[in-house]
């Protein structure tokens, strides 16, 4: 996915930052084969609800993960939105910054600057 626009720079932080935690790697992990109840993700992890709920509402802060609810229960899935915003982000910051002038559209740059 090619980046359209400049991606939102602190919302991007708060996902790095998100990510910079291991059971929130993991949780993400577990998402990545589909949508999962609270109390699937407790069993999985063997963590209290108490920090499984702090490491979600992050990962939802983030806009990395959304929730839906079902009666009394919360079922959780990836934001497929907030990892694209990601990928943008690096796309960026992977093309030279020599300027408009020597690069084109395809990040391509033949004015052999560093």
């Amino acid at each position: 996915m090619a980046p359209t626009a400049k991606p939102q720079v602190e919302q991007c932080c708060q996902q790095f930052q998100a990510l910079s935690d291991r059971t929130r790697v993991r949780i993400l992990e577990l998402l990545r084969g589909g949508e999962k109840c609270v109390c699937e993700l407790i069993e999985a992890l063997a963590v209290r609800q108490s920090l499984l709920s702090f490491h979600l509402k992050t990962l939802k802060t983030a806009g990395l993960v959304k929730d839906r609810k079902e009666g009394r229960w919360v079922h959780y899935s990836i934001d497929w939105k907030g990892l694209d915003e990601m990928q943008d982000l690096i796309s960026v910051l992977k093309q030279p910054t020599h300027g408009a002038d020597c690069c084109d559209t395809a990040g391509s740059c033949d004015c052999n600057k560093p």
